[in-house]
């Protein structure tokens, strides 16, 4: 028997990674968070799976029940976490509890919530010249925070920020950011990204607090702060560039293209 923590994705069931789904489908117990994680990405185990269980309502000790149970039983466990289970997963403590218990577990990494949210924006959140570092964080809440990792300390880096957790208190991340950013800093802030009613709002710290406020998010939502968001004006990356060689692309290029050969036999 083993437990997989499954990153969902953000939501859209198509976001799920195949090894994620194929896992998905052959766990006779699904444990997912329905206030976090759409029915929808559950469709293709509705009418398979022996037990759907939403651990929304319920606490670690339930949940652990539950994983016990299966365990007792020989029964494989799908433990769906919302992104990307490395990521504000709550996965830390349900893995101390099961290595005490003695019980299999793997991690099937997901996307991201920030990697979908640029997607949804079209942006790159690495630009040359503008921004090289993201730096993801939560906003400090019931979560003790070190003070390094506090928000100003953060942001004297100018680094992108990718702030989860903390639509609610948009107001005090702006004062936080505004000495180091700027008020023309842009912003955006994404809800639901990838869900049916996705939606997002964008513009910078001199006004983002009003537009969020009009939105009504308060909750499943993501900040994005950072220059990279609203720029023209950026260095090309070395990557493609025709003067830069490499392994792959040397500066005195093969009379005859590189091909790969391929076993036709």
């Amino acid at each position: 028997m083993t437990v997989y923590f499954i990153g969902a994705g953000p939501g859209d069931p198509e976001l799920m990674t195949l090894k994620g789904h194929r896992l998905l489908q052959q766990c006779p117990v699904v444990l997912y968070a329905g206030s976090l994680i759409p029915r929808e990405v559950l469709e293709s185990v509705e009418g398979t799976a022996e037990k759907i269980i939403d651990t929304a309502s319920i606490d670690l000790d339930e949940i652990t029940q539950h994983i016990q149970q299966a365990d007792h039983e020989g029964q494989d466990v799908a433990r769906l976490q919302c992104g990307d289970p490395s990521l504000y997963g709550a996965i830390g403590e349900q893995i101390r509890r099961l290595e005490a218990l003695g019980i299999a577990y793997e991690v099937i990494p997901g996307v991201s919530a920030v990697a979908a949210s640029a997607a949804y924006l079209k942006k790159e959140l690495t630009l040359s010249g503008v921004s090289q570092t993201i730096i993801m964080t939560r906003y400090e809440g019931k979560t003790p925070f070190p003070e390094r990792e506090r928000l100003p300390q953060l942001a004297q880096s100018g680094a992108t920020l990718a702030i989860h957790l903390g639509v609610t208190r948009i107001h005090k991340i702006v004062e936080e950011l505004v000495p180091y950013y700027g008020d023309d800093c842009p912003v955006a802030v994404c809800y639901r990204t990838s869900w049916p009613d996705q939606d997002k709002v964008v513009g910078t710290l001199s006004n983002i607090v009003e537009k969020v406020r009009e939105k009504g998010f308060t909750r499943t939502a993501l900040i994005l702060v950072g220059h990279v968001l609203d720029c023209d004006d950026f260095e090309e990356s070395y990557l493609y560039a025709k003067d830069q060689a490499h392994v792959y692309r040397p500066k005195v290029k093969p009379k005859t293209p590189r091909t790969v050969k391929r076993d036709i036999g």
